[in-house]
């Protein structure tokens, strides 16, 4: 096994055919097939089955998959650290709001670490950027997307608070009830309008324009608000998560990029990454 091979493998995996990966990996595609196959022989099992517009991973295929991600990225990193020189690569990178710090810090870890010379420029999902990780309704034209995430919104309820007692919250009890609103969030876009047709008057204690200050007021009980159900906000001991009863809050997040971009450098690598990520949230 050797990396060359490892490389063909991750191309095919994210391409999902073999002549897409030979064109991604600028080699002929017998070469390729080739370097496949003779991974399988090496690791005595079938990694892909072959269709006539495709392939679909197998369960080894989709094992190897995680595995030859980090070992990539740590022989990038190893042949990085060994480069006096290195030629800066800037990348803007749009993001949304309320994305959860540890998850996404995990991604730009990987992201960062796997590219030469990589300057991360974190930016607004409105500005200018090589690629942005946004929810599909703010998609542009000429954009693909990729998903990464997909949540569910939940109310964050004071520790203390008498409905956190409850296993789920109706629509009739945010009548009146203190309420933390957050702009943007699009869950509240969601839940607003229904409110509003059911003449539910929440009441509105403060604006916030991000998840962090408005967990804060919950946790000082001065409201509840929406946020996404994270692993991270479950651990807290100073604010519960109720879903609601009545209407399903979801969003998917994922990456946009342009759909005429070339699958080398870093939009390529961190396509990879966010497919990764992906995946490791499906098993």
């Amino acid at each position: 096994m050797d990396i060359r091979q490892l490389q063909y493998f991750v191309a095919v995996y994210d391409e999902g055919s073999i002549s897409a990966a030979a064109r991604a990996c600028n080699v002929a595609q017998p070469s390729l097939s080739k370097a496949l196959q003779q991974l399988e022989d090496e690791l005595r099992v079938q990694l892909f089955v072959r269709q006539s517009r495709g392939v679909i991973p197998t369960e080894d295929g989709e094992r190897l998959y995680g595995h030859a991600g980090r070992m990539l990225s740590q022989m990038q990193s190893l042949r990085a650290s060994f480069r006096h020189s290195v030629t800066r690569v800037q990348f803007r990178l749009g993001l949304i709001r309320a994305l959860g710090v540890e998850r996404m810090s995990q991604l730009l870890r990987e992201f960062t670490t796997g590219v030469d010379g990589l300057e991360l420029h974190l930016v607004e999902p409105d500005d200018e950027a090589d690629a942005r990780i946004i929810t599909p309704r703010m998609l542009k034209a000429g954009e693909q997307f990729l998903p990464i995430w997909h949540d569910r919104f939940v109310v964050a309820l004071p520790a203390g608070h008498p409905l956190a007692l409850q296993e789920e919250i109706s629509l009739a009890q945010m009548q009146h009830l203190a309420v933390i609103k957050r702009t943007p969030c699009e869950a509240w876009s969601m839940l607003y309008p229904e409110l509003v047709r059911q003449g539910i008057q929440p009441d509105i204690r403060a604006d916030i324009h991000t998840i962090e200050y408005a967990l804060g007021l919950v946790s000082a009980g001065v409201g509840c608000a929406l946020a996404p159900d994270l692993d991270s906000l479950r651990e807290r001991q100073d604010i519960v998560l109720r879903p609601l009863a009545d209407i399903a809050l979801e969003r998917t997040i994922g990456l946009a990029y342009p759909r005429n971009h070339s699958d080398a450098g870093p939009l390529g690598w961190l396509q990879h990454v966010c497919r990764q990520t992906a995946l490791q949230q499906s098993n």
